[in-house]
């Protein structure tokens, strides 16, 4: 009988079986980290690494370490397995497994995807002429994913002419794909392919021609390549190369189709270059020069160029510019600069321009008639959401459509009529097992930070919460890179909603929030503000009787697995948990060797060690390096082998620190993904699995008592 949650009228009652940990579980022993003394000296300053040896992948007595904590993960958390089944059957039973994505037409094809039950990828279709037409499948990921532990879809783009698909393929989650071509009249691959190939790939208009990135040894995207279809790979052209370390290379086509652009930026400055899509053989012209610190970015229409920029603007504004002469000096202020008002991003269609803002932590929507001068903003009823722009490919349209979601309403797809405003719902994601989004309740709250500054917290839980301070609750965050963390609809959560939790999202500095001040004031010589932040976040939630520290729990990835480190070793007494997953906290190591994945672009977010200043100020918060003597919270830990963003070794570095040094009795865990990179599973009923065997953990270290009855 499928395990699943049943909403009824009046209480639900949620079984959650934790068993007592057995005498074997007890006697189980973490591994011990040898300590190799290695010191490397800057600045004056001698910095000690016991574990650098762990950084050598090759050597056996790395990978024999490596499943030892795996091992010990395992016999350490065997007692939630039941548990860990449940919820894995909870979520997956919320899943409407074979469902269909709504339809995009473009030209005299309608392409959507669709999932099958049982499987663990998407089928892409399409269908000529109508809906009704015959089914053709342009890739199905499940036959791709055939015979491999992990798989994923770079990117795919279709010609055209709607012939041949080009597209990239990974299997050990390194994010170096092979591209390949597949001929949609016989359905079979080209004999040709590109190995080593980024995410970027762009069809030229003459039906031939594909333009592609490569990586370079630190696995920055740098090169720009062009291929014709029928030719020897190895002599494709090499159309541009940044050999500046601090920038990324995409490349990109306008919604009107007449151009191909090529971006290089970093997180302070940006170029672009085009060429028209038809004449794919001349040369990029530099639509303005690259300039420190200028950003721009840009769309077609036309005559002119819509170009979203910083240029004197903070919080960006939109300027407009002739196709014929775009350089800045001819730049006219279209949208003005608002101080209050971040423009994220702009869609050009042949009689609008849709704009994306942020205004007050919220995101909106702006239509502007490019012909009646009209401008509107999209009204939606509730006071928390997020919004997202959809596949919109055609740039003859008088409709566009958006995404909508909220933490209580699944993903919802509009599509809204640019001629006479009317709004069309086109699907929301449907949540099986009895969902109702009345019973839940999602708010916002505002935590006062050290400096006076008012910090959003988005909050979900079910309707009825009591603050009793026992409540339990976890406690999300990022804060880097300028990203916000929207609060969005993942069904998972309500495994832990609906077994009392409250979710939440802090919404701290170094994310992008409330605009770009906000982005600027958690990076560089004031990072120690996204830490602060968070752990202010974590007191007024405790302050204002929504839980109590041994019931909080906090998670974060990535740049937020930094966030995570930092925060327990500046105030370990205030969680009883903390999740950090692939978790950047070698920072002083990664950040001192150039030869590392991205560290030279990562420069424009938390300083230069090269100088002393920065170094000083990094040193002070780097979580490997400020592991001390004291009782660390209850720790899950996550790290994947093939991971080319945060290698592997920081976080098995950091686990055993922190095991040296711990004073308590808390569980400290480490989970190494062997044949992974940066986002874990591949498949969706994976990736469940690994939510459900986190949540677990969760529940068990916050003692969720067996049985709740919610209102």
């Amino acid at each position: 009988m499928r395990t699943s949650i049943l909403c009824l009228v009046g209480a639900l009652v949620l079984t959650s079986t934790l068993p007592t940990i057995s005498e074997a579980q007890k006697k189980a022993q973490p591994p011990k980290a040898k300590i190799v003394p290695t010191e490397t000296k800057r600045h004056g300053t001698v910095l000690k690494d016991p574990y650098a040896w762990m950084r050598d992948r090759e050597n056996p007595e790395v990978i024999e370490y490596l499943e030892s904590e795996n091992d010990y993960m395992e016999a350490i958390t065997s007692h939630t397995k039941g548990l860990q089944e449940t919820l894995f059957q909870e979520m997956k039973s919320r899943i409407k497994e074979d469902d269909l994505s709504v339809p995009v037409r473009v030209d005299n094809y309608y392409y959507y995807t669709r999932n099958e039950e049982g499987k663990q990828y998407d089928i892409i279709c399409r269908k000529k002429g109508s809906l009704e037409g015959t089914e053709e499948i342009v890739l199905d990921e499940n036959l791709l994913a055939e015979g491999h532990e992990y798989f994923s879809l770079g990117n795919y783009a279709v010609s055209p002419n709607h012939q041949v698909v080009a597209y990239l393929v990974n299997y050990d989650g390194n994010e170096s794909f092979a591209l390949k071509f597949r001929d949609l009249t016989t359905g079979k691959d080209l004999d040709e392919e590109v190995p080593a190939v980024s995410y970027d790939l762009e069809w030229a208009n003459d039906n031939k021609t594909v333009f592609y990135t490569t990586r370079d040894h630190t696995h920055r995207s740098y090169r720009v390549h062009r291929h014709e279809l029928g030719t020897d790979a190895s002599k494709d052209v090499l159309v541009y190369e940044d050999l500046d370390l601090g920038n990324w290379v995409s490349v990109s086509k306008t919604r009107s189709q007449k151009y191909l652009l090529i971006l290089s930026e970093s997180s302070l400055t940006s170029e672009v270059r085009c060429v028209l899509a038809d004449h794919p053989q001349e040369d990029f012209r530099v639509i303005q020069p690259r300039t420190e610190n200028l950003e721009y970015y840009v769309n077609h229409h036309g005559d002119h160029f819509y170009i979203v920029t910083n240029d004197n603007a903070q919080n960006f504004k939109v300027v407009k510019a002739p196709v014929k002469s775009p350089a800045k000096a001819n730049w006219e202020d279209y949208i003005p600069h608002r101080a209050n008002v971040k423009i994220d991003d702009i869609d050009c269609f042949e009689k609008h321009i849709v704009v994306y803002e942020r205004d007050q932590g919220l995101e909106k929507i702006q239509i502007r008639d490019l012909q009646s001068k009209q401008n509107q903003y999209l009204a939606f009823d509730e006071s928390v959401y997020s919004l997202s722009g959809q596949w919109n490919p055609n740039f003859k349209t008088d409709t566009f459509r958006f995404g909508y979601q909220s933490m209580v309403t699944p993903r919802s797809i509009f599509e809204h009529n640019l001629a006479d405003n009317s709004r069309e719902l086109l699907k929301q994601t449907e949540v099986l097992g009895g969902y109702d989004a009345s019973r839940y309740v999602c708010e916002r709250i505002w935590a006062t930070a050290d400096d006076g500054t008012k910090i959003p917290i988005s909050l979900l839980y079910t309707k009825g919460m009591k603050k009793t301070g026992d409540n339990p609750f976890f406690l999300y965050g990022y804060g880097s890179y300028g990203s916000s963390v929207d609060p969005s609809f993942r069904s998972t959560r309500f495994s832990m909603v609906d077994r009392g939790f409250i979710y939440a999202i802090a919404h701290i500095r170094g994310g992008g929030t409330m605009g770009r001040a906000w982005y600027e004031d958690g990076k560089f010589l004031k990072k120690k503000n996204t830490f602060t932040d968070f752990i202010n976040c974590a007191e007024h939630v405790i302050a204002e009787g929504y839980t109590r520290k041994e019931r909080l729990a906090i998670g974060g990835g990535s740049a937020g697995g930094l966030l995570i480190g930092a925060v327990v070793n500046m105030r370990p007494d205030l969680f009883e948990a903390a999740v950090a997953h692939v978790p950047f906290v070698d920072v002083m190591n990664t950040m001192l060797d150039e030869s590392i994945p991205l560290t030279v672009m990562e420069y424009q977010e938390w300083g230069n060690p090269n100088d002393k200043e920065y170094f000083d100020y990094m040193r002070s918060y780097s979580p490997y390096d400020n592991v001390k003597k004291q009782a660390y919270p209850n720790m899950f830990v996550t790290a994947g082998l093939n991971d080319p963003r945060v290698g592997y070794w920081e976080a098995s570095k950091w686990v055993a620190a922190l095991r040296q040094a711990h004073q308590g009795d808390q569980q400290i865990l480490l989970k190494v993904n062997m044949g992974q990179g940066h986002g874990g599973a591949s498949g969706r009923f994976d990736r469940l699995r690994e939510i459900a065997e986190e949540y677990s953990w969760v529940m068990d270290r916050l003692k969720v008592t067996e049985e709740i009855k919610l209102p």
